[in-house]
């Protein structure tokens, strides 16, 4: 079964779909990007986890 935008005419280069794709990735990235700085609280949790992980067992 065809896709409802399948024909030739409607399809578009390869050049263009990855600049869509490019730009798409970029605005991900920009609003998905972390914190500058964790909360107080879980950089102490993190730094808890890490001391325990540099123990010997």
């Amino acid at each position: 079964m065809a896709a409802p935008f399948a024909n030739d005419s409607e399809q578009m280069d390869r050049r263009t779909s990855r600049s869509i794709c490019d730009a798409v990735g970029e605005r991900l990235q920009q609003s998905l990007r972390p914190e500058t700085r964790l909360p107080t609280h879980l950089e102490q949790l993190l730094n808890e986890l890490e001391r325990r992980d540099r123990e010997p067992h």
